[in-house]
C-alpha cells in the first residue's frame, strides 16, 4: 500500500513531522494537535467516486484517506457504514420538509468512537504498542477497549467518577484496567492520569481528542464522507454535532474537506456546534470570540450529557475555524431540551440515543425556536451514542414500568394511572 500522507504538522508551533518516523505528540508544544496533510493531487489519479463506490459500505471504504501504511496492520470490527435515515416523522413535529440522522448507535460499540479508535490502533499495531491507555467519559474507552481486544494489545482506561456502569461494563468484559478517577474540575483527572502513565510506562496515548491522538481524527471523518455519498454526491445545509472536546466537530470538517479538494462537492455545509449549558466552553469561547489557542475551562460541568462532559475542547481551536470556515455557528442547550430530544427519537423515530447521542437534535430544536432554520435546509444531526450506553441517567428520565397483578382490571388500573390512557 502507497501512503498518501506528506506530513503531519503541529496546529500550534507548525512543526513538520513524518510518518516514517512515529509521531503522536508535538515535541514542542503539548496542547500542539499533529494534523494530518495528504497529496491530494496523488489521490486524484487513484481514488475516483467510480472506485470508491465498488468497495463494501464501512470506514476502510475510504483507504487512500486513512494514514495506516501496511494492510495488514488494519484493526476492524465492521464500524462505519451507518444509515442515513430520512426522519418524517420528526420531520414533521418540527416543522422541517428535510431532515435526516446519521445513526452511529449502529456502530459495534454502540458509538462513533468506533471509527476513530479502528485507526488508533491500527497506527499503535503499526508503531509496535503492546499497550494503549486513555481518558474518556466512557464510550471512546470501550471503543478503545473493544479494538485494543482485537489486535491483542493491553488497555489502561482512566474514566470520570460518574460514568456510567453501561460504559464501565463495556470496559471490563473487553479485558480493559479500568480506574474511575476522583476531581473533575478546571482540569480533567483523567487526562492527568493519561499523560502520568503515557509517561512513565510507554503506553500508546488513544483518547478521542487530538493532542494526545492526531490519528483517531482520520477515522471519524470518514461520517462526512458517507453523507455525501448517502445524499448521492450532495452536501446538506447543516450538519448539527453534539461537542465535548470538539474532536467530532474537527473530524466531520476535515472529512467534508477532503471531498471539496478531491473535487467530489464544490462547497462545505454549515455546521453547528451543541453543548449542555452544563458544561459549554466550546460555545462560550464561540459567542465570546476567545483566542482558539486559550480557551477558558468550564470549572465544574455538570448534565446528564456525561459524554461531552470535557471540561476544555481539546481541539477547540480547530472547531472555532471550522465554524467560521462553514458560517455555522455554536449552540448550548439546557438538560431538559435534551430529555425532550430523547424521548422524541425514540418515540418518532425509534432510536434509542444517550442523552449525549441526542445533544445535536436538542440544538437543532433551539435553533428552531430561534428561527434560525429555514424549513426547507436540508438539516442532518449526528446520533452518537446509543440509549444503552447509560442505563441508570435512562432509568432516571423515563422512570420504571408498573408492577401488576395479572388480571384485566389490574391492567386497566395502571394503564390509566402510569400512562394515562383509559381503553
Amino acid at each position: 500500500m502507497v501512503s498518501y500522507v506528506k506530513h503531519l504538522i503541529c496546529s500550534r508551533c507548525k512543526k513538520v513531522y513524518l510518518l516514517k518516523d512515529k509521531p503522536i505528540l508535538c515535541e514542542k508544544n503539548d496542547l500542539g494537535r499533529l494534523d494530518i496533510i495528504y497529496d491530494y493531487e496523488k489521490l486524484k489519479e487513484v481514488l475516483t467516486k467510480e472506485v470508491i463506490t465498488k468497495r463494501p459500505f464501512y470506514l476502510w471504504r475510504y483507504r487512500e484517506l486513512m494514514p495506516v501504511e501496511d494492510d495488514r496492520h488494519i484493526i476492524s470490527l465492521g464500524e462505519g457504514g451507518t444509515p442515513l435515515i430520512k426522519a418524517s416523522r420528526l420531520a414533521e413535529k418540527l416543522g422541517l420538509r428535510n431532515l435526516y440522522l446519521k445513526d452511529e448507535t449502529r456502530n459495534p460499540t454502540g458509538s462513533f468512537k468506533d471509527r476513530g479508535m479502528s485507526v488508533a490502533v491500527s497506527m499503535a499495531v503499526e508503531f509496535g504498542y503492546k499497550a494503549t491507555v486513555t481518558a474518556s467519559s466512557g464510550n471512546a474507552a470501550a471503543a478503545l477497549a473493544a479494538y485494543s481486544a482485537k489486535a491483542g494489545l493491553e488497555t489502561y482506561a482512566f474514566v470520570l467518577e460518574t460514568a456510567g456502569y453501561g460504559k464501565i461494563a463495556q470496559l471490563l468484559f473487553y479485558g480493559a484496567k479500568v480506574f474511575r478517577v476522583k476531581g473533575l474540575g478546571k482540569e480533567d483527572p483523567t487526562v492527568k492520569m493519561m499523560k502520568l502513565t503515557m509517561e512513565k510506562y510507554g503506553f500508546y496515548p488513544s483518547p478521542s481528542f487530538g493532542p494526545f491522538n492526531p490519528y483517531q481524527i482520520e477515522g471519524v471523518k470518514s461520517i462526512s464522507y458517507e453523507i455525501v455519498e448517502q445524499l448521492d454526491w450532495d452536501i446538506p445545509d447543516w450538519v448539527f454535532i453534539p461537542v465535548g472536546a470538539a474532536a467530532l466537530l474537527t473530524s466531520v470538517w476535515k472529512g467534508f474537506k477532503d471531498f471539496k479538494e478531491l473535487g467530489f462537492i464544490n462547497d462545505l455545509p454549515k455546521l453547528a456546534a451543541i453543548q449542555s449549558t452544563g458544561n459549554a466552553p466550546f460555545v462560550r469561547a464561540f459567542k465570546e470570540k476567545q483566542d482558539p489557542f486559550n480557551i477558558r475551562p468550564w470549572e465544574k460541568p455538570d448534565t446528564i450529557a456525561t459524554g461531552l462532559a470535557d471540561p476544555y475542547p481539546w481541539d477547540g481551536d480547530a472547531g472555532l475555524k471550522a465554524l467560521e470556515e462553514t458560517k455555522g455557528t455554536a449552540e448550548a442547550v439546557p438538560d431538559e431540551k435534551i430529555i425532550e430530544a430523547m424521548k422524541l427519537l425514540a418515540s418518532l423515530e425509534g432510536i434509542f440515543a444517550e442523552p449525549s447521542g441526542a445533544t445535536g437534535l436538542a440544538g437543532l430544536m433551539k435553533l428552531l425556536e430561534d428561527k434560525a432554520i429555514d424549513k426547507d435546509e436540508v438539516v442532518i444531526v449526528l446520533i452518537t451514542g446509543h440509549g444503552l450506553k447509560d442505563p441508570d441517567i435512562v432509568k432516571k428520565v423515563s422512570g420504571d414500568a408498573p408492577t401488576i397483578e395479572p388480571t384485566p382490571e389490574a391492567f386497566e388500573k395502571a394503564l390509566k394511572k402510569y400512562y394515562g390512557k383509559q381503553l
